[in-house]
């Protein structure tokens, strides 16, 4: 699917069930990350489902928020620990 075609309701349902079946989701974040529809509507899925959120600068010279989303260095040790916590 190009990203310039809206996302459909089929794409909603598979990553919906792919969220509701994990124990958190680890979110890219860079500049892109503020107009990205479809990356703002996987976070709110996150977010309805009660999955823990951890966003993990994509650059190391982009340090965007996303809001609700705590972000952290790209590291063994940010990643690693997000994921042993859940």
């Amino acid at each position: 699917m190009s990203v310039k075609e809206p996302y459909d309701s089929d794409w909603k349902q598979h990553v919906r069930t792919r969220i509701k079946r994990s124990h958190g989701v680890i979110v890219l974040v860079s500049k892109n990350s503020l107009s990205s529809s479809g990356q703002k509507w996987e976070i709110a899925c996150a977010k309805e489902e009660s999955r823990p959120i951890r966003g993990i600068w994509a650059y190391q010279g982009d340090r965007t928020q996303i809001d609700g989303v705590p972000t952290y260095a790209w590291s063994d040790v940010n990643i690693s620990s997000f994921i042993d916590s859940i």
